[in-house]
């Protein structure tokens, strides 16, 4: 995945300045930023929800301007806002996403069973999604995107909201996803998390890169001992406003 001098803006305002990045195969990516830094843009971007402004930007070889079908049929997304059919059971949920998707039935149960096992969701799976609470909605948008075993996903804030054990479930499976070889892009708030699973991470804010290495990298170039702690040295400690 490529991003060259990527730039987004709306109006006068520019949320993504002239960003780049390269993302290995099978790799998982963390961006962090603030709030306002460009990171959902970003993914909007590079899931050719939006259109750049200017730059190019390649995911899975292909033009998300010139190929965006094959872009979307490369992608699963689990976007920042759940969004979920109340009246649906979990099940039913997963395999509508299924269908969208034109799978085969037999490869739509297979992936069903792995989804709603990996997830935990065995439990709830013939329980109707607007009962549930907002930890089993969000799991469940995870598998909802990810049900046609794509092979690179992008996670918006996928924990936020979560208990520590439907944290640590989400964690687990994306650690599965990089043993299969799956590319990760992940934008988060809780910077252990990023910590924790990403092989690098890119720090923005007002749109700009400020910072791309390893967690490990970053904290021995700012002479930190955490990933947070560097965080708040480029970004500041000041309070910002809702993304």
């Amino acid at each position: 995945m490529v991003v060259q001098d990527l730039t987004e803006k709306y109006g006068d305002f520019v949320a993504v300045d002239r960003l780049n990045l390269d993302i290995g195969e099978g790799e998982i990516f963390g961006l962090l930023g603030p709030n306002g830094a460009g990171k959902t843009t970003t993914i909007s971007v590079l899931c050719g929800i939006l259109k750049p402004t200017s730059g190019c930007v390649s995911v899975g070889g292909h033009d998300v301007n010139r190929e965006l079908q094959k872009v979307k049929e490369s992608i699963g997304v689990c976007p920042q806002d759940t969004a979920v059919y109340p009246f649906l059971t979990i099940r039913e949920n997963i395999e509508l996403f299924g269908n969208l998707h034109a799978m085969p039935n037999d490869k739509l149960k297979e992936n069903l069973g792995y989804v709603l096992e990996k997830m935990r969701l065995l439990e709830w799976a013939d329980k109707r999604a607007g009962a549930c609470s907002g930890g089993i909605k969000r799991r469940l948008n995870m598998a909802m995107g990810l049900i046609h075993d794509p092979e690179i996903v992008f996670l918006d804030e996928p924990t936020v909201g979560m208990d520590v054990q439907s944290r640590h479930a989400v964690w687990d499976f994306i650690k599965e996803l990089k043993a299969r070889n799956k590319t990760v892009v992940l934008t988060t708030h809780y910077i252990e998390e990023a910590e924790q699973l990403c092989d690098r991470v890119a720090i923005v804010d007002h749109g700009k890169l400020v910072a791309l290495g390893t967690p490990a990298q970053l904290e021995s170039k700012s002479k930190e001992k955490h990933l947070e702690d560097v965080f708040l040295k480029l970004t500041g400690s000041d309070v910002r406003g809702e993304e």
